[in-house]
């Protein structure tokens, strides 16, 4: 008996020891804060080991009805991707679902070299991006798409899976909303897969040699 006390007794004291359980992060919603905003480093980048990548600047999802942001980021992108392209930097695109090219929205329309590839939130997920960008001897690729929190946040972790330092241009990454964006960049800057990958920076501080 005194054993069967004893044990009752540790039992007890353990349980009582034990911290209560966690609310989950639906019940603390509301008390989420956001993480301070993070500082954009300018960026050099040489043309003969760096790829710009635009993705999915498509009629379908970056229109005014479903991401107005995107539609207002189109004029800069356009305007990167032509110091990119006066700078021989390889240029490759996506589309998503249905689109082809005569989907892509002409501000970024794609020239008849540049290679397009079509696939879900991963751009490398069953296409030969990896391959195209090997072939060029791509180390670092500069990232802009029409959705932050999808074909940006997935493509860049799977960039920096395979290898690859990623150039992230917080105007070029647009979302359906102001959390969705803040989601998608914060994810890849502190995110395990690509804290050691991602530099934060913008348009206009990015440097091409």
């Amino acid at each position: 008996m005194h054993v069967l006390a004893s044990i009752a007794t540790i039992a007890f004291t353990f349980a009582a020891a034990m911290p209560a359980s966690a609310a989950n992060i639906v019940e603390l919603w509301d008390q989420v804060k956001a993480p301070p905003v993070p500082k954009l480093s300018p960026v050099t980048v040489k043309t003969s080991d760096t790829a710009l990548l635009v993705l999915d600047i498509q009629d379908s999802g970056c229109n005014e009805k479903r991401r107005p942001r995107c539609v207002a980021a189109v004029p800069a992108m356009a305007a990167f991707l032509q110091k990119a392209r006066s700078a021989r930097m390889p240029v490759f695109h996506s589309t998503a679902g249905s689109a082809t090219r005569k989907n892509i929205l002409p501000p970024v329309a794609p020239n008849d070299d540049e290679p397009i590839v079509s696939a879900s939130v991963n751009k490398f997920h069953g296409t030969k991006l990896d391959e195209l960008l090997k072939a060029r001897n791509i180390k670092t690729v500069i990232v802009c798409g029409t959705a932050a929190f999808g074909a940006v946040l997935h493509t860049a972790t799977a960039a920096a899976a395979h290898g690859y330092k990623i150039v992230l241009p917080v105007d070029c990454v647009p979302g359906g909303s102001l959390y969705e964006e803040q989601m998608g960049v914060w994810g890849l800057i502190e995110g395990p897969g690509t804290v050691n990958a991602v530099t934060a920076t913008s348009l206009d501080a990015i440097k091409i040699e």
